[in-house]
């Protein structure tokens, strides 16, 4: 096994116990997408182009609560927005790769093959080491792409009192474990996720998720200047 495979199945190790979650969060975007009228193709398209669970989750509600084309448009880009910042923080690690491995592995840096990735990449400086966000973003594809499809076929049969809808922010918790390790970070999600809970009820036009999103960035920068300041 030359190295480049040894590196693309660490991927895939590494990032594999993550994707528990995402089986039943696959299956609920699947099953929500024809509960609220989108056709398979359609939904499959979704998985296919936009291969952003939270972000499709989120056009989902939105959708079906009546929002505005804008404010589908501006949250679910706001929520992807993330992912210009996964891409800065792995850039150094991959200057030097040609630009058609960039737009690849672009396609494939969503936030579990980004958690595993980021620490592998740090840690290791070999000219291979991309290889390791390859795997475990092809990964993350195909359990996505898989239980996507098989909730569009199969939601019909999930009984309701299994309470599917856990594994959402399940996923996403998962990848937060880390990240509470620092008291920074616990204010920061604190305050962004009472923001949206409250806001989902007072902030009009379904915006709620932007104003989350600015309300964290805004927090974090402070409390980042205010430490380096001490």
């Amino acid at each position: 096994m030359n190295n480049k495979t040894r590196v693309f199945f660490k991927g895939i190790f590494d990032v594999s116990p993550l994707m528990i979650p995402v089986v039943p969060f696959g299956l609920i975007f699947g099953v929500l997408s024809i509960d609220i009228g989108f056709s398979p193709i359609e939904t499959m398209g979704m998985s296919l182009i936009i291969f952003g669970g939270a972000s499709q989750i989120i056009l989902l509600q939105l959708f079906s609560g009546g929002a505005s084309s804008l404010v589908i448009i501006s949250s679910v880009g706001a929520v992807n927005s993330r992912h210009l910042l996964y891409g800065a923080v792995v850039s150094e690690h991959l200057s030097d790769l040609k630009l058609i491995w960039k737009i690849i592995i672009s396609y494939f840096l969503i936030d579990q093959a980004f958690a595993r990735s980021n620490e592998y990449l740090k840690k290791n400086k070999d000219k291979d080491r991309y290889f390791h966000l390859v795997g475990g973003g092809i990964t993350c594809w195909v359990i996505w792409q898989s239980t996507t499809f098989l909730g569009i076929f199969l939601g019909a049969f999930i009984p309701e009192k299994l309470g599917l809808s856990f594994a959402v922010p399940l996923t996403f918790l998962a990848l937060l474990v880390n990240d509470l390790r620092k008291f920074i970070n616990i204010i920061v999600i604190i305050i962004s996720g009472l923001v949206a809970t409250f806001g989902f009820n007072y902030i009009p036009y379904k915006a709620y998720v932007i104003v989350a999103g600015i309300t964290a960035l805004i927090v974090a920068a402070i409390l980042t200047n205010f430490k380096k300041n001490e």
